[in-house]
């Protein structure tokens, strides 16, 4: 019986400590966030060559595996080649189609540019010409213009002097900084690809030893359930973006092809806006219409005009025939969790968060309906269960 106290008072106190450890700690990194992320920033900075080179792996991943596949068909006898084999015709095929993109697509987008900044100028004023020819016909405008451009001049002036010029003496001071943080970039990338090969010749070793680990840790329920979520993600993020770069390069194509009949002067940089951008979920097609549009309206506001209402139906046609073509339904989500999903993650992560935020959603959505319907099942509510809203097996 004293036996029994004394384990119940040591379970308690037990308990106890791991209340105040756990609140101590919680309040140390509360306190200390801002070098705790000084210190993560800084080590992912070190490791930068190695996130660029697991991205890069990821994404040839399912290339390298068929390739493999198809190579141990044709050299049936030979056990060690096919995979070194796949690997250095993936890493080839990447680079290869990288390149051409850059080929088309620079030359186009360069002389876009070129005509815009030749163009500019006449737009320009063509522009100040008809303000005058309308101040000329409205005389009360012309009162009116007259004292609002003196006083606007007079505030110009002085927002030049303490706002612009402190401003581009700042960024002209920092553009060593960005110019080396440009070719630091370079340097990663050039040591991700590396990498890169290195992680798809022991991606096989990698996942053995994952499982293995998982195993070790968990118990075999649990494992079970870790590695069939791990699979899920990888499902999800791996259909999801490719689909969604496939999605995109058909609608800058389609883009592309509808700005040149129609003589677009920039048809080539429009159409690589229109595809960069499409591939952010829901904003996308709204974040690469807009510049497009003002472009377009200091070019021909007639085609300012067009883009619009083509830009009206190629989304129409993308949201409901080309996207669910390609995509299908690969997130499971409705539209209020994408929304929130992009806003969410957006507001995290900038840009990445955008891109990313939906599929990362999609599995955290899933692990917890796994994780209700799983209680819901233990408290004998299967009632509740017939209710659901999805019909997805668990």
């Amino acid at each position: 019986m004293k036996y029994h106290e004394n384990e119940k008072y040591f379970k308690l106190a037990l308990t106890g400590v791991a209340i105040v450890t756990v609140s101590l700690l919680f309040f140390f990194l509360l306190f200390h966030l801002p070098e705790i992320w000084a210190a993560l920033g800084a080590v992912l900075g070190i490791l930068a060559p190695f996130l660029h080179g697991a991205v890069i792996a990821y994404v040839l991943t399912p290339l390298c595996n068929r390739l493999e596949g198809r190579l141990r068909k044709l050299l049936p006898k030979s056990r060690r080649l096919p995979g070194p084999l796949a690997i250095a015709l993936s890493l080839v095929l990447a680079l290869l189609t990288v390149l051409a993109l850059l080929m088309l697509v620079l030359p186009r987008v360069g002389d876009s540019l070129v005509q815009i900044v030749i163009a500019l100028p006449g737009q320009v004023d063509s522009a100040i010409q008809w303000f005058h020819d309308l101040l000329g016909r409205q005389p009360q405008l012309q009162v009116w213009w007259d004292s609002f451009s003196s006083e606007a001049i007079t505030k110009a002036g002085t927002w030049v002097e303490t706002n612009l010029v402190p401003t581009a003496q700042t960024v002209l001071g920092g553009l060593g900084v960005q110019v080396t943080g440009f070719l630091n970039e370079i340097k990663n990338l050039i040591l991700g690809v590396l990498i890169s090969a290195y992680l798809l010749a022991i991606r096989k070793r990698f996942a053995i030893q994952a499982k293995m680990l998982l195993c070790g840790i968990f118990p075999r329920h649990w494992a079970d359930m870790i590695e069939e979520e791990a699979r899920y993600a990888d499902k999800m993020f791996n259909g999801f973006l490719m689909g969604k770069l496939l999605d995109s390069a058909i609608i800058g194509v389609i883009c592309f092809v509808f700005t040149s009949i129609l003589g677009f002067k920039s048809a080539a940089l429009i159409a690589v806006v229109v595809g960069i951008t499409n591939i952010i979920p829901f904003f996308g097609p709204l974040l690469g219409a807009i510049p497009c549009a003002l472009l377009l309206l200091l070019e021909n506001p007639m085609h300012c005009l067009i883009f619009l209402v083509f830009i009206v139906v190629l989304q129409q046609l993308d949201g409901n025939l080309i996207g669910p073509k390609i995509l299908g339904n690969t997130t499971g989500l409705n539209s209020f969790w994408v929304l929130f999903s992009i806003l969410l993650f957006g507001g995290l992560w900038g840009l990445f968060g955008m891109i990313v935020g939906v599929p990362l959603f999609a599995v955290l959505y899933d692990i917890l309906r796994r994780l209700v319907y799983r209680g819901l099942r233990r408290h004998g509510r299967t009632d509740l269960l017939a209710q659901r809203p999805d019909k997805l097996e668990e």
